[in-house]
């Protein structure tokens, strides 16, 4: 195999674009991807601005209005400090370059490892949510999912905890429930009734299964649970709440030195936080 014809940019490309296909907490639409372009390794750091709420007053003619207000404006930063790689054998390069069922199979297989790891550690900031938005806890979690009319009525409460907190309902809000949960939603005639098949294939969102009560109904297996006894959180929100940014910083090809044959490995660099607490609620909950 000739590691000079090895193009970096391809694999690289390849590897991004099945890793957009399987992310669920991890997808734009869901976080905050504004952020992508501005980091290129470990320990980098992103400084996220925000400006306060513009003061309204009342307006009389032939009156002097108040002196302008000075805004307030806070700054959050998102250090970069996750780093994953993978490592794999591949018997021709050379072939695998020209033939995109090969690429896309070894990319898939990598992108998989990769959205498993980047979507557990965006799904663990369910801990950074805002405490008035909080159903249930750790210590208390709720214990009637298999109730009939629970399910769904503790998606009303999600969403009622998003509108308390003033979180704009513009068809961007989302929840992302485990399989389990799904399975009692179907058994709902609420849900059934009031929620709407997803868009066209085209537009569907990675794990998207309905859209209900203006959210997103997101399903995957990465939602975090505890054990003893097991409490998963199901966490709501708005991508507004949170900021992920991340970087394929190498792809390489090289010779295995105690084998005959050649491997690529890669490397991946990423940071996550949340940045606006209100805009996330969660539902701590037990399956049965």
């Amino acid at each position: 195999m000739a590691l000079d014809n090895f193009i970096p940019a391809v694999w690289s490309a390849r590897l991004l674009a099945n890793l957009h296909k399987s992310l669920v907490y991890g997808q734009p639409g869901v976080i905050n991807r504004d952020y992508q372009g501005e980091i290129t390794g470990m320990g980098d750091s992103v400084k996220i601005n925000s400006i306060g709420a513009v003061t309204v007053g009342d307006y009389t003619k032939d009156t002097n209005m108040s002196a302008a207000q000075t805004l307030t404006a806070a700054q959050s930063v998102l250090t970069i400090n996750k780093q994953k790689y993978f490592n794999f054998q591949v018997d021709a390069i050379d072939q695998a370059q020209t033939n995109p069922k090969i690429m896309d199979g070894a990319m898939a297989e990598a992108a998989y490892a990769l959205r498993d790891a980047m979507d557990q550690d965006v799904a663990a900031l369910y801990a950074d949510a805002a405490s008035a938005n909080l159903i249930g806890s750790t210590g208390s979690p709720k214990t009637d999912a298999a109730t009939a009319g629970k399910p769904y009525e503790y998606l009303t409460q999600l969403r009622q905890r998003l509108d308390e907190a003033n979180v704009p309902d513009d068809g961007q809000r989302f929840v992302i429930i485990p399989p389990w949960y799904e399975a009692y939603l179907l058994l709902d005639s609420k849900f059934v009734a009031n929620a709407a098949a997803a868009p066209g294939e085209n537009t569907l969102a990675n794990g998207q299964i309905r859209t209900v009560l203006g959210m997103k109904v997101l399903k995957s297996n990465n939602v975090p649970y505890a054990a003893g006894p097991i409490k998963y959180r199901i966490t709501a929100g708005h991508p507004m709440a949170w900021t992920l940014a991340a970087q394929i910083n190498s792809v390489q090809a090289y010779n295995m030195e105690l084998r005959f044959g050649s491997a690529v490995k890669g490397l991946m660099t990423y940071g996550c936080k949340v940045t606006r607490a209100a805009a996330l609620a969660v539902l701590t909950i037990n399956p049965t």
